[in-house]
């Protein structure tokens, strides 16, 4: 496939949201990914169908591209790659968005660098781009009262109390993407990891102002 001419002037960005394929695993925890794409998509209207390339399938708002892998959470690496590379995406113009169990339900954070965590999905991209430098969204999943094992409860569906909670986090995801698409990370760190009226940088911990 031939590479689009990049138009002057305009960095080209790419957010990979995480998930599974497959019926089986749609609207499960660890999709929350794709449910993130496919609410960006609803938000901005954009009804063009996307196209595969290799193992993702991608779809384009502007100079973004919003990619769903279509490998394996724990092979999601290659798709990312292969992505970042047909299209000269740098990892620091990328943002990977995924479940994360170590958040309460309803959170959001956003790092520019960082370790997978017990992520295998994001383990999986760090290792394929041999790189932790790349920025990253995460959205807790975690609820106090699970009797479930981290496993099985990221493959079970929300309830519906749960998306109540989980609705407006998604749509803080989409804010942030929509900055991230004009802006550094940053900015929309500074702008998101808000805790009252504390802001704190996520990588060092210390409250920026």
């Amino acid at each position: 496939m031939k590479r689009r001419p990049r138009p002057k002037g305009i960095s080209l960005k790419a957010v990979f949201g995480l998930g599974n394929p497959g019926l089986i695993y749609a609207l499960t925890r660890h999709n929350v990914g794709f449910e993130v794409i496919d609410l960006y998509r609803k938000v901005h209207h954009l009804r063009k169908k996307g196209r595969i390339e290799g193992s993702a399938l991608v779809y384009q708002h502007k100079n973004l591209f919003l990619v769903k892998p279509m490998a394996f959470m724990n092979e999601s690496g290659r798709a990312v790659r292969a992505v970042l590379s047909q299209h000269s995406v740098g990892p620091s113009d990328a943002l990977i968005v995924y479940d994360d169990l170590d958040l309460p339900l309803g959170r959001i954070r956003i790092l520019a660098r960082g370790g997978a965590g017990t992520h295998k999905g994001m383990r999986s991209i760090l290792d394929a781009l041999d790189t932790e430098e790349i920025p990253r969204l995460r959205v807790g999943i975690d609820v106090a009262e699970r009797s479930q094992s981290g496993h099985d409860f990221v493959l079970d569906r929300f309830t519906p109390r749960e998306w109540e909670t989980l609705v407006p986090a998604m749509k803080r995801a989409v804010d942030a993407i929509s900055l991230f698409r004009c802006t550094d990370i940053g900015a929309v760190m500074t702008q998101f990891n808000r805790r009252g009226n504390a802001v704190v940088d996520e990588t060092t911990r210390r409250i920026l102002y």
